[in-house]
């Protein structure tokens, strides 16, 4: 049995593709490795593709009552809007938001989020997340695309630095 590791998915608002430059990706990398590094979670798997993020993690003990997915979220829109504030402000007007809460909205609201029970569920969702580019033709193997963890588990190579294999935490 897995113990609360979820499979978290959060789409761009209106799937528009505002991954697609790498230093934004990179800002969704930093963030999951401070979540790492400051012990909130426990990352297992990733992908994260022009216009939405797959993850598979855990939350640590002490962070297991805190709304860690909103944190994400939050602080990674805020990085993003800075960039685009300083490179691309006409991008902006693509997420001006609606709602009277924020002036920009860059994640569809109500992410989706499953906590995987069994072995077979993991591994569906590890294959299911690593294909993703490959489906959507960014490359031709799993393992080529930079901003997944196929590299770790096909390769065994952790280019990353932070990434658990979830088979350490059944």
């Amino acid at each position: 049995m897995l113990h609360g590791i979820e499979f978290f998915t959060a789409t761009c608002l209106n799937w528009q593709p505002l991954l697609v430059p790498d230093e934004r990706k990179d800002i969704v990398m930093d963030s999951l490795k401070f979540m790492v590094q400051d012990n909130r979670i426990w990352l297992y798997a990733f992908v994260i593709m022009p216009n939405h993020i797959h993850l598979i993690w855990r939350r640590r003990d002490d962070w297991i009552n805190k709304n860690i997915e909103q944190m994400f979220l939050k602080f990674t829109a805020q990085q993003i809007k800075f960039r685009l504030v300083e490179t691309a402000p006409e991008e902006l007007e693509l997420y001006r938001s609606t709602q009277t809460d924020r002036k920009y909205h860059f994640w569809e609201r109500r992410p989706f989020k499953a906590t995987m029970y069994n072995r077979k569920v993991a591994n569906q969702k590890l294959e299911y997340i690593h294909y993703n580019p490959v489906k959507a033709g960014l490359c031709n193997l799993s393992e080529d695309y930079t901003y997944s963890s196929a590299r770790y588990y096909e390769l065994n190579k952790d280019d990353w630095g932070f990434i658990t294999h979830y088979e350490e935490h059944l």
